[in-house]
This record gives structure tokens, sequence and C-alpha cells, in this order.
């Protein structure tokens, strides 16, 4: 009787344990991305589609390398990003290609997928989360929610904390500093620039700057270069197709009405660490900041540099 009893008390504590660990494991994972919409999953995703460069750096970022089966044309960053299977470019997905890979999330990005291409993959039954920083506080906020989903809680906040000590340092530095009016170019046939929604825009301001097109529609709206002349910015900052810097950067000292040409205040910022919402927003804001900086006018009482 005594075997017996044993036997089932032994049998009632499996049961729970067996109980718990289920509870457990079928915890249902809950976030909302950049849209608005609101993404659960039965576990962390172990097999992630990438639709954008910023997705795949910002995972790597979290230690979640190792489960994105699957990446767009140009994620390039880190080095081992460029060892995973390619489905197509952000604005053009090779829909068969994603559905074979089996994914049981895709994190797309809004403003750089086409929304007709992430409907059909939500037709065919897969997870899609949307990733559009537009602040600062965006990307550390993708850290958390990435870590999240992927089941890299701790390495997440980490990484989140760092990117907001570092962003919050410049903010404390520069927020006080005289105002310097910025044009930021992006490409110059057609002219293109950011509006203020943009994050990089929210760079400019990080850095005492003021963006001379921020009231454009557009998140990357077409200008021409009267609209520049008229602006009369006092530093104009640029990013070409690599870190080289662009030709056409130099090309504003033909108008030496514009401020930042008869000052020589054009800056080349390095793209990947501009353009791309991902913790190396901090090297790029530094650099920014520190061009601001040179282009700052010199006024009686103006705080200077530490």
């Amino acid at each position: 009787m005594r075997t017996l009893r044993t036997f089932l008390a032994v049998l009632n504590l499996f049961a729970v344990f067996s109980s718990s660990a289920f509870a457990e494991s079928s915890t249902e994972i809950r976030a909302t991305d950049d849209a608005g919409n609101l993404l659960s999953l039965n576990q962390p995703s172990g097999r992630i589609v990438s639709l954008a460069p910023h997705v795949t750096e910002l995972l790597f970022a979290i230690g979640a390398g190792d489960q994105i089966v699957g990446a767009d044309e140009f994620s390039d960053y880190p080095v081992a990003a460029k060892k995973i299977p390619r489905i197509g470019r952000a604005g053009a997905l090779d829909l068969e290609r994603i559905v074979a890979l089996k994914p049981d999330l895709v994190i797309g990005w809004g403003s750089g997928n086409s929304s007709a291409q992430l409907a059909q993959l939500r037709k065919l039954g897969l997870k899609i989360f949307i990733s559009e920083p537009r602040q600062l506080n965006d990307v550390s906020s993708s850290l958390r929610r990435m870590g999240q989903l992927s089941g890299h809680g701790e390495q997440a906040e980490a990484a989140a904390a760092n990117f907001d000590t570092g962003i919050n340092q410049l903010r404390q530095r520069y927020a006080h500093r005289p105002q310097v009016t910025v044009f930021y170019e992006i490409w110059d046939r057609p002219l293109m620039t950011v509006n203020g929604q943009h994050i990089i825009s929210s760079v400019l301001t990080l850095c005492g700057g003021s963006n001379v097109f921020a009231q454009l529609g557009q998140l990357a709206p077409t200008v021409d270069v009267e609209a520049v002349l008229k602006a009369q910015p006092q530093a104009i900052l640029g990013s070409g197709s690599d870190a080289t810097r662009p030709m056409w950067l130099d090309d504003w000292r033909r108008w030496p009405r514009i401020p930042a040409a008869a000052n020589g205040n054009l800056f080349n910022i390095p793209p990947d660490l501009i353009q791309r919402h991902t913790p190396r927003l901090l090297e790029g804001a530094t650099l920014v900041c520190a061009a601001l900086e040179k282009a700052r006018p010199t006024t009686p009482g103006a705080l200077t540099s530490p």
C-alpha cells in the first residue's frame, strides 16, 4: 500500500510539473507593430524572414541572427548577414521563396515594402510584423519588441539601454546649442530630402539642427535647387550610395548665395549610419552633431563644446 501511495504521489507531482511546463511553453507572446497591429505568437519565433536591411541588423543586434532564414538583397550587416538566403528586394519580394522557407514570423518595412505584397503574405497565413521607426526612441522600442518575439529579451534590453544612454548623452550635450538650419540631401537626381516625420530629421533635431523641409508632406520628398536657395540652409548634409563622399555634395559650391556653400559647411554622412533605423544610428548621430557644431554660428553668449 505504501508503495502504491508513493507511486501515486510521484505521478501527481509529474502531472503538476507537466501542466506547469505546458502552461509556460504555451504562454502567448503579444506585441504591437509600428502599424498598430497586434501580433500574437504561441512561442518565440525560430524561423524569421527579414524584408529590410534595418530589420536584419536589429535582429543581429539582439542575438537573433541565427534565426533569420531569409533576408532581402541589401541585408549586408553584419558580415554574417550576407550568408542568409535572399528573398528579393524590399520593394520586389519573391513571395514563393518566402513561403517555401516556412517562416513562423515575417518582419516587414512599412514604407519600404509593397503593401500589396505584404497583404498577399498575410492572405497566405504568414505572421507579419511591421517595422517603421520614425523617432529615435523607436529604435530601442523595436529592439525590445523583436527581442520579445524572438526569445532574446535580455540581450534586446541591453542593446536598447545602451542606445538610449548614448542618445541621451548627445541630447544633453547639444540641447542648448544655437540652432543650425539644415538641408539633408538623400540624392541629387532627383534632388531628394526628408520631411519632419523621418527619423533622420529626429537626428537633426537631437543635434540642435532645424530641417528646412520639415513641413513637406512626403516622407522623402523631391525638391528643386530654387527651394534650397530660398531656404538658405547653414549646413548641407548628404549621404551617397556608400561611405564615399558623393561628388554632388560639393556641387553646391556653385551656389555661394547659400550660407552652407559659402562657409564650406558641406558634410558627408555614411548612409548606413544615418539611413538605417538601427543601433548604428548612434554613430551617425554623433557624426551629425559634430558636423553641425562646425557649422554652428558663433554668437555672443553661445555655448561652446565641452
